[in-house]
């Protein structure tokens, strides 16, 4: 069974090729992927990686957590299983438009709300 690795603290600079590469010295890699900030299209600096087995990700953290690449240390630990998220668009989230009064009080002389 397969099991899934954070990576954290990669070089801005690392591809999901170089990614690959770095954790397939220590056993079969069956995916990889840097997170890209979805604005900038810029690498986060951190990602994926997916071990064929649980024995080669325990491995790959043994041999990869603390290690330097390109100049900084990473971070290779267990993935924690995605969270649901909240906020957006959606009511009840965190985001979208309205709230709050912003054309000022209509009993001090303001505009008053929408």
């Amino acid at each position: 069974m397969s099991k899934k690795l954070y990576v954290g603290g990669l070089p801005y600079s690392f591809d999901n090729a170089e990614l690959e590469k770095l954790f397939a010295t220590v056993g079969t890699v069956e995916s990889a992927k840097i997170i890209m900030d979805r604005d900038s299209g810029r690498s986060k600096g951190f990602g994926f990686v997916e071990m064929s087995s649980a024995s080669e990700a325990q491995q790959a953290i043994k041999q990869l957590h603390g290690t330097e690449q390109g100049g900084r240390t990473i971070t290779v630990s267990e993935a924690q299983p995605e969270r649901e998220r909240t906020g957006g668009g959606g009511r009840g989230g965190r985001g979208g438009f309205g709230g709050g009064n912003r054309g000022g009080d209509r009993d001090r002389g303001g505009r008053g709300g929408w």
